[in-house]
């Protein structure tokens, strides 16, 4: 594709044919969540992708659960990035390699983030480890505050610490069960590919505006790097706020990747109105 061709709203379909179907497709499969939820079957614990040690872990989750959402807001989001920064991908790179391209920042996404995953279980079972041998109390909270502040029970803890003599050999089961609890919990979302498409949009129209909450215009590179900044930051600094920072980054990190492989050399493709 020669980088000094010009683009603009007329040479452009809103909808091309990846973008259409992948957006058909995730409202589909929303859908299918709550119809089956009815019925009694966890289509999110079964689709969505789980760390490989559960028992939960399927290989085919590596792309399931790009298609799979905790929320409407979830799914909204995301299918609102990705169409706004999708559809001129598509257009100018084809349907064949925009799909080539979200599938691989998809799954390099989840990769990425299982990475993260295995460092910080494995930190907590080294931390668990050597609780075991001294079953100090202050320990005990050091751990619970530290790495599952938002998942264990504060009342049976504070019941546990009551009867600490009797119970502290416990504890070390309790603290196991948190963290297998935490290992079968599923990433769902298409976040990961989305914001490799974004970093690949800022990347090919990086003067483009883009409208921060619909009123303040940022150029499309300047919002790319803001974004990745935060999503850094988050995911260092709130680990266990349920969100896969950590996944976002990696998405574009492969986009970038991708994109020096195709042979890309960062000369901004020319958009008029």
């Amino acid at each position: 594709m020669n980088d000094n061709r010009l683009f603009g709203p007329s040479s452009f379909s809103l909808f091309p044919p990846a973008v259409k179907n992948l957006l058909i497709i995730n409202v589909i499969f929303y859908l299918a969540t709550l119809v089956f939820a009815n019925r009694g079957i966890d289509l999110v614990n079964m689709l969505g992708l789980h760390y490989p040690a559960s028992p939960y872990f399927r290989w085919y989750q590596f792309i399931t659960y790009m298609f799979m959402h905790g929320s409407f807001m979830h799914l909204f989001s995301n299918m609102f990035a990705l169409w706004m920064f999708g559809y001129m991908l598509e257009n100018v790179w084809g349907t064949k390699k925009f799909l080539i391209f979200y599938f691989i920042t998809g799954l390099g996404a989840s990769l990425f983030q299982l990475g993260v995953n295995y460092i910080e279980f494995t930190n907590i079972q080294k931390a668990i480890t050597l609780y075991s041998q001294t079953l100090n109390q202050q320990d005990f909270i050091a751990i619970l505050d530290k790495y599952f502040a938002n998942i264990y029970d504060p009342n049976k803890v504070n019941e546990l610490l009551s009867n600490w003599d009797s119970v502290a050999p416990l504890t070390v089961n309790s603290l196991n069960s948190l963290l297998a609890m935490m290992m079968n919990v599923p990433m769902v979302g298409a976040s990961g590919a989305i914001f490799g498409i974004l970093l690949a949009f800022g990347l090919m129209f990086p003067n483009v505006p883009v409208f921060i909450y619909g009123l303040l215009p940022v150029r499309a590179i300047v919002f790319v790097i803001i974004y990745g900044a935060f999503e850094f930051f988050a995911g260092v600094y709130q680990p266990h706020s349920g969100i896969a920072h950590f996944a976002h980054l990696g998405g574009m990190l492969f986009g970038f990747i991708l994109m020096l492989i195709w042979g890309y050399r960062f000369k901004p493709y020319k958009f008029y109105y």
